[in-house]
């Protein structure tokens, strides 16, 4: 296996020895003990001195003393009414889509009677106050506000608020703030980082406890959203974009680097990959060294060159082989955030690919859509934790209960089965009103001359 032209991969995917594929698959950043004290320190002092700590947050890292923790509303509507025609049609347009999607998986109420008489069904209720972080720092992010607050409306949930680091005037970006009066959050705070964090799980005199946290963020808010996990629900972890593509002869070199280049422009800590298919090995090995040219002349006329640069060398790979199933089994095991099936039948290899945080289809498809319009979350799980969590979508903001109705037929039923596992636990109250309960159903359908239909 030899390393690439800018890639810390390259070469037959067959031929990638243990340390290789583990290196590529295990994306998880080492345990930074250091990020991990300072944001337990963070979220105790929001604990115990709440807005202050929060001021003093903002003057430490932001550099800006605030005069207000909350944004008034007639702010955010201001910055609606300045953006740019285009901007604000686009953002319009990715709310609406984004609405759409979102209402359309609203779970059913489910009703169920497993036998006679014994009747179940799971309800659906939307939390009543969400949490939604926008990162900010290097640059503004309206796209994860709509990706919070639109779905949280879409949900039902009674307060939507907005945290989001201030810039130098002590606010939020004008962008971020038009994309929260666009998608009709509730509230918005000029706070950042593991501080936010801490306001939304603990609430302090301004911002709100919450019952669910979203949206992504640097290291330190990823370190605090796990550590208040236990207070407060949070979505899947979200870190360093990542994409990979599953690629064929049908595949345009040029448009693949372009798409790799779109995930690796994010941060010098993405991953970006290709897996180049062909019917044979010779085939397959010419593809990818045309993607990696290609990749070499994107990335040294992207403005982003230097971040893509450093993304590429540090995870990005292109590598080749003619056996499909071993392409498929090398992106179940990479999980990938983005994953893209460019082939000339994606379907065949789409059904296989189960772990992924969202899947493109076909040339078209490009994952940039996904980032901002097609309606689908981009909040998605990185790191190859896509084996076990799924990306943000209504989910997150409902919460279910089972209601339980057993009729006189169905307490006959269930008494004695009941009793006779409640003794064999050593439980005896728990039998007692187990046919207790059957008695008094007996006795009531006595009276009324039922069967106990009640």
């Amino acid at each position: 296996m030899e390393r690439g032209r800018g890639l810390a991969v390259f070469g037959p995917l067959p031929g990638l020895d243990r340390n290789e594929r583990a290196r590529l698959l295990d994306r998880s950043p080492p345990r930074e003990d250091d990020v991990e004290g300072a944001v337990r320190a963070m979220l105790e002092r929001v604990r115990s001195e709440g807005d202050a700590a929060l001021r003093a947050f903002a003057r430490t890292f932001d550099g800006v003393e605030l005069d207000e923790i909350e944004i008034p509303r007639d702010r955010w509507e201001a910055a609606a009414a300045s953006l740019d025609d285009e901007v604000r049609r686009a953002l319009e347009r990715a709310a609406r889509n984004i609405e759409v999607f979102h209402a359309a998986q609203l779970p059913s109420r489910v009703d169920c009677e497993p036998e006679p008489g014994v009747k179940l069904s799971r309800r659906w209720t939307p939390l009543q106050r969400a949490g939604v972080y926008a990162p900010g720092g290097r640059a503004a992010y309206p796209s994860s506000v709509l990706m919070g607050v639109v779905p949280a409306r879409a949900s039902g949930v009674g307060e939507v608020v907005v945290c989001s680091p201030p810039g130098l005037d002590g606010s939020p970006p004008a962008t971020v703030l038009a994309a929260a009066h666009i998608g009709r959050a509730d509230k918005v705070f000029a706070v950042g980082g593991a501080g936010a964090i801490a306001a939304l799980a603990f609430g302090t005199a301004s911002v709100p406890a919450v019952d669910v946290i979203v949206g992504p963020g640097n290291r330190f808010v990823t370190e605090a959203k796990r550590q208040v996990a236990g207070t407060v629900r949070i979505d899947g972890p979200a870190g360093p974009s990542e994409i990979l593509m599953l690629i064929d002869d049908s595949a345009d070199p040029e448009r693949v680097a372009l798409e790799l280049i779109a995930q690796a422009e994010h941060d010098p800590d993405a991953a970006a990959g290709a897996v180049c298919l062909g019917v044979d090995d010779a085939r397959a090995s010419a593809l990818a060294g045309r993607v990696e040219a290609a990749l070499e002349r994107a990335t040294a006329a992207g403005e982003r060159g230097d971040v893509v640069a450093r993304s590429l060398a540090a995870r990005g790979f292109v590598l080749w082989t003619a056996d499909p199933d071993a392409a498929v089994a090398f992106a179940n095991d990479y999980a990938a955030e983005h994953l893209a099936i460019v082939v000339a039948d994606p379907e065949t290899l789409a059904d296989r690919t189960t772990t992924a945080g969202t899947v493109f289809l076909g040339p078209q498809s490009s994952v940039a859509y996904g980032d901002y319009l097609t309606g689908a979350n981009h909040v998605l799980p990185t790191e190859g934790r896509a084996r076990s969590f799924s990306g943000l979508s209504v989910d997150a903001f409902l919460r279910s209960h089972t209601v339980q109705r057993i009729d006189g037929r169905g307490a006959a039923g269930l008494a004695g089965p009941t009793a006779v596992l409640a003794e064999a636990e050593g439980l005896p109250g728990h039998a007692a009103a187990a046919r207790a309960a059957a008695r008094a159903a007996a006795r009531a359908a006595s009276r009324n001359g039922g069967d106990g239909r009640q």
